[in-house]
């Protein structure tokens, strides 16, 4: 058994499917447009060396109050292998203008930094 991907609802899926292209080389499939669910697009992203699948999500009803489904999770975290990695990553988005907490240790011995997607959900990048 392994886990097939993880979805997340965006506001914005060209801006969020760039951003996994350009922050983690991630390969960004054709959008699929649901003839069932009137709006719906998704786009899936691959990311290099069988690190996983996600699936992109939006719709109109995203950004309307009350809607259950909205965007975003918490946060994903990904593994870039080094704190130099980290380093180099969250410097470049800094760089870019993209919200970031500096890399740091935290209290149960993870070295991380959170950098956001353009529409704000978060990004956990680890050693």
């Amino acid at each position: 058994m392994h886990l097939a991907h993880v979805a997340l609802w965006t506001r914005d899926i060209d801006a969020a499917a760039a951003f996994w292209r350009d922050y983690f080389g991630a390969t960004v499939g054709e959008p699929y447009r649901s003839t069932r669910r009137i709006g719906f697009v998704s786009r899936f992203i691959t990311l290099p060396e069988g690190g996983g699948c996600i699936e992109l999500m939006t719709g109109p009803w995203i950004a309307a109050a009350g809607s259950d489904d909205r965007a975003g999770w918490d946060h994903i975290a990904l593994s870039l292998g080094s704190e130099a990695a980290v380093d180099a990553l969250a410097a470049r988005c800094a760089a870019d203008g993209i919200p970031v907490s500096a890399p740091r240790t935290t209290g149960d011995g993870f070295y991380e930094a959170v950098i956001a997607m353009p529409d704000g959900t978060r990004v956990e990048i680890t050693a």
